[in-house]
């Protein structure tokens, strides 16, 4: 079992378990839809801040 939940992006600090959450919760991603509008809009910084480099 893993300790560490890891980050699917790095710019908001969102996990796996945040995503499923939000899609319980509103029975779609919100939160992917803001991080593809952020990315979309030039505001995303995943690649430098991901320290896997993606």
């Amino acid at each position: 079992m893993e300790t560490k939940e890891e980050l699917l992006c790095y710019c908001f600090s969102h996990s796996r378990e945040d995503i499923e959450q939000d899609i319980r919760k509103n029975g779609r991603s919100t939160i992917m839809e803001e991080i593809i509008s952020s990315s979309r809009a030039g505001r995303c910084h995943c690649k430098d801040l991901n320290p896997k480099g993606k």
